[in-house]
């Protein structure tokens, strides 16, 4: 449970220490993922005054909001990783602190290698270290052999040494990371996502919209977003799409996202004779504008998440959502919008369970629909205020000890 100081503490700190409070996030690159979106959402919402976020990543090339980021007066501190040169790592990264900090806060976005980044930050003397769990990965550990459970108890044991604060953006995220006891532990908290919601008032012409994909105005339009990963299931995605093309034939599949298995959906796509159905819309930069002009209902078999950001857009955009149901229930916002299927059924059951919900009738405005987030925990203004909080707390407590 959350400590929370009172004010004058706080004043008495940024009296005696710089301001504003400095926090260097560590990730891998800026690129249009869930966490680098809701970092983002943060970057544009946060009090830029009294909080300045810069941002490490682990690329030297450049990344979708590389340019935003820095027009918002943050910075972009290429610390290139090759995983069998650890040494070289470190002395980068201590290199960084020591140009461009002093930083306050650490926070560190890697799951279990922020066990590394975090044993750093305290050596070199960062006061704050915080790990971040932003997904679910314990069915794929539980497959993974002997060197990767070494690696990943070595470092979660590092995270417990050196975290001063543990988040995560669901309860099995939290307890990925820290633990299933993690609630014992006052440093494990909960910490939702938000998603700035003004993009889904803004006016869509779907007709506009499907043409410029030249999709007729007329077709039956699935959606999904996620990146080319074994994660996000593809290939079961194109068997239910085939499935629900057998039975309609105006169906359009639009997948938003990158990723290196995209050439293997590619190919699978091809063989399933669906390649004038099935449009490979890339990274984009306007996933609302999209959700609400081109998709009739929204797709994510996902074979685990943290919390799906494109979930809560969806949502948002009133889409009929047929999901995983190893998906947190933390998630379903707008209930009548959500059907939950198992991975385990086949993609015939959940191409009847998509065809079902074109024809549905949702007594939801538009309206009730963007209030109904915006009053849940997972709005950004709430995700804002709590992490403002958490880092003001942090701060707060350092200066009693």
């Amino acid at each position: 449970m959350t400590t929370y100081i009172n004010s004058s503490t706080i004043d008495s700190y940024k009296k005696n220490h710089q301001v504003p409070i400095r926090i260097l996030h560590v990730i891998g690159g800026m690129v249009r993922g869930g966490i680098e979106t809701w970092l983002m959402h943060i970057l544009r919402h946060i009090d830029r005054d009294r909080f300045q976020m810069d941002f490490l990543v682990h690329t030297t090339d450049p990344c979708a909001y590389d340019d935003e980021i820095r027009r918002l007066g943050s910075q972009i501190i290429p610390c290139p990783l090759q995983p069998w040169r650890p040494w070289d790592y470190a002395a980068n990264f201590r290199q960084i602190l020591r140009e461009f900090g002093p930083y306050d806060i650490v926070h560190s976005h890697l799951h279990h290698f922020s066990g590394y980044t975090l044993r750093l930050a305290r050596l070199s003397g960062v006061p704050i270290c915080i790990a971040h769990s932003h997904n679910d990965i314990s069915a794929e550990h539980a497959k993974s052999g002997l060197y990767r459970r070494w690696y990943c108890s070595v470092m979660k044991s590092w995270i417990a040494e050196n975290a001063t604060l543990g988040l995560g953006c669901s309860r099995k995220a939290v307890a990925d990371l820290f633990g299933s006891q993690w609630q014992a532990d006052p440093r494990w908290q909960l910490l939702y996502y938000g998603i700035d919601l003004e993009p889904f008032q803004n006016p869509v012409d779907p007709v506009a919209v499907r043409s410029e994909f030249n999709i007729p105005a007329d077709a039956f339009v699935i959606g999904h977003v996620g990146r080319f990963h074994p994660q996000k299931n593809h290939q079961f995605l194109i068997e239910i799409a085939a499935q629900v093309a057998r039975r309609e034939p105006k169906m359009y599949l639009l997948l938003l996202g990158e990723g290196y298995l995209q050439p293997e959906i590619l190919r699978q796509v091809l063989q399933m004779g669906l390649g004038d159905r099935v449009i490979f819309a890339g990274s984009r930069s306007d996933i609302p504008r999209l959700m609400l002009g081109a998709m009739d209902v929204f797709l994510l078999p996902s074979l685990h998440e943290g919390l799906p950001l494109v979930l809560l857009e969806a949502q948002a955009a009133e889409l009929p959502c047929i999901i995983s149901d190893d998906i947190t229930q933390e998630v379903d916002i707008i209930q009548p919008l959500i059907h939950r299927l198992s991975i385990l059924q086949s993609a015939s059951e959940w191409a009847e369970t998509l065809l079902a919900q074109r024809k549905a009738v949702f007594n939801i405005t538009s309206y009730h629909a963007l209030e109904l987030i915006k009053q849940s925990p997972l709005s950004i203004e709430t995700s804002v205020q709590n992490l403002q909080r958490m880092y003001q707390t942090q701060l707060a407590c350092e200066v009693m000890v």
